[in-house]
């Protein structure tokens, strides 16, 4: 059966009520015999740039003429959704331990090109939206799209859709202004309060949607002669109307968006948003979406019974461009702080992870742990050590990639692996210029040559990221559970986590010695208990309250079997 009540350890119970967070929990075999319980504070979350990560099918990879000469890595490469479906059958993210998949927008991208003062640029990212109803051709079919899902689903892995309302693409020669109703091309964001942070465009040209007005609206010309050249203005038409009919919602531009983005999960069953530039819009938006989008999830389970992994509530993380846990609930505008988790964000992009990591283990855990059980409680945040628009990530020379993985993984709160991150991908192109450098195609060349980085093989690399993801997976204790160091010397720390009759328990030493380790666990695990070392592949029995192993590593990752 599904349990929707999330009670932790210690008795600290955790209300789930208006906006805050929703606890998912997909039941399965675990090694100990009791139902495996996933929850979001516990997931492993695959980012990617879809055009930068696999190409499935080459015969998409040029369309609307895009083939004017770009900058180094700011021109479409041929990534699609075929490809990420080819790698989740291959079984990539299932041996990474990925519970989730969050993709960039695959909407219609802008036709033209820009320079934003770094060179010659197109929509290969899919944050310069044409057409918010259609599938940019480069990206894939709606066919496609369905497809990626279903393999996720079916390999129990969730799929995030990456939501833009705050903006449409850049004005080029072939993509008109959208009217001035619908946009404003000034005043240029400033940053200084709220106003000038929420109620401005981001960067020049690029039009800024009044999501504040509630002036009615028609339909952009171009979109609707559009829709008219591909058989569609009827049945677009027709939506809408059936839209406005059933809300009651004036047809304003976020109503419109809002329409638009939830058909995606009415149609193929996102399971949850991750929110673009959440901090740009009035926060009220966010929470009308939340409310669309739940209803559409809901519509969308109930016609396709089974195909989720699991009886969750959607989820919604927010990108508030520099919200660090250390400010718990709010982001502070300087005039006015905001609590996002109240406004339909189940979760809000720790951008303060990539400092906390510099800490030492036990400072970084028993921070977060205080944090997301205590003013945080009830909700999450996602942890990163690199993406794709961070100029400042956690070792971006790549020179420490297990220890990045190793602190990303075991930290308390959900997990965002930006894609390359278990693969040591170059984070500094040379010759490319601004975010480009971040967004290199995957390397799976050195996967296959087993290429040193750094002093270190590539493989050798992915099977330590994949040992921490798979034993996150199996532990929800990991993320989900409290914290509590056992020693300081040798480090020892223990996780614990209870959800109605389901608990798990896992301890984790880091910094040992290679060789023979005699661990104390009696306070843990009663003797008699087998446990397995997720790291080395070893099974022990726990005997007068210590635990023997023998392993050529420094790490033990300890969990009934």
């Amino acid at each position: 059966m599904n349990r929707r009540t999330l009670i932790h350890l210690f008795s600290i119970l955790l209300i789930l009520a208006g906006c805050s967070r929703h606890t998912d929990i997909r039941l399965m075999p675990s090694p100990s015999g009791q139902d495996l319980p996933f929850v979001w504070e516990n997931a492993s979350i695959y980012f990617l740039l879809t055009d930068r990560f696999q190409n499935g099918d080459p015969s998409n990879d040029i369309n609307f003429g895009r083939t004017g000469r770009t900058a180094p890595l700011r021109g479409f490469m041929g990534g699609d959704l075929k490809g990420i479906t080819r790698k989740i059958e291959e079984g990539y993210f299932d041996k990474l331990g990925v519970t989730a998949i969050w993709i960039t927008p695959f909407f219609e991208q802008i036709h033209g090109g820009v320079d934003e003062g770094t060179g010659f640029t197109y929509g290969f990212h899919g944050y310069w939206t044409r057409d918010w109803t259609a599938l940019d051709p480069n990206f894939g079919t709606e066919a496609d799209l369905g497809t990626f899902i279903s393999t996720a689903h079916a390999h129990g892995i969730r799929v995030l859709m990456d939501v833009i309302i705050n903006h449409t693409g850049p004005v080029t020669g072939q993509d008109p202004l959208w009217p001035d109703d619908w946009v404003r091309t000034e005043p240029k964001c400033s940053y200084r309060d709220y106003q000038s942070t929420v109620t401005c465009t981001l960067t020049d040209n690029l039009p800024d949607i009044r999501t504040e007005s509630d002036e009615a609206v028609d339909l952009p010309g171009f979109l609707k002669n559009k829709w008219m050249m591909e058989g569609r203005f009827d049945e677009e038409m027709q939506e809408l109307d059936a839209f406005f009919a059933r809300t009651g919602y004036p047809r304003v531009p976020r109503y419109y968006l809002i329409k638009w983005l939830v058909d995606y999960v009415r149609k193929f069953g996102f399971d949850g948003y991750r929110l673009d530039t959440a901090k740009h819009i009035e926060e009220s938006v966010w929470a009308e979406l939340e409310k669309e989008a739940e209803r559409a999830f809901k519509e969308w389970k109930k016609a396709n019974p089974g195909l989720v992994p699991g009886n969750h509530d959607f989820f919604i993380v927010g990108e508030v461009y520099n919200y660090g846990i250390s400010g718990g609930k709010t982001f502070d505008f300087g005039d006015r702080k905001v609590d996002y988790f109240s406004c339909g964000m189940d979760g809000l992009i720790n951008f303060g992870f990539k400092w906390d990591a510099r800490e030492s283990f036990e400072a970084l855990f028993s921070k977060y742990d205080s944090l997301l059980h205590g003013p945080l409680a009830g909700h999450t945040v996602l942890n990163y050590v690199s993406s794709h628009d961070d100029g400042s990530p956690y070792d971006r020379e790549r020179l420490r990639p297990l220890e990045a993985g190793t602190r990303l993984l075991l930290c308390p709160g959900a997990a965002q692996i930006y894609y390359g991150d278990e693969t040591g991908r170059p984070l500094d192109i040379e010759g490319a210029d601004g975010d480009a450098k971040l967004r290199s195609f995957m390397n799976w060349e050195d996967i296959e040559k087993n290429s040193t980085i750094n002093g270190v093989q590539v493989r050798d690399m992915l099977l330590h990221w994949q040992k921490l993801g798979q034993f996150r997976k199996e532990h929800p204790s990991v993320g989900a559970g409290r914290h509590r160091m056992i020693s300081k010397d040798p480090y020892l720390f223990a996780r614990t986590y209870q959800s109605g009759q389901y608990s798990d328990i896992t301890v984790i030493g880091l910094d040992l010695k290679a060789g023979k380790k005699l661990l104390e666990v009696g306070s843990l695990f009663p003797d008699g208990t087998g446990l397995k070392d997720y790291y080395s592949g070893q099974f022990t029995v726990v005997k007068n309250g210590l635990v023997r192993i023998n392993t050529p590593f420094d790490m033990v990752l300890l969990g009934r079997i």
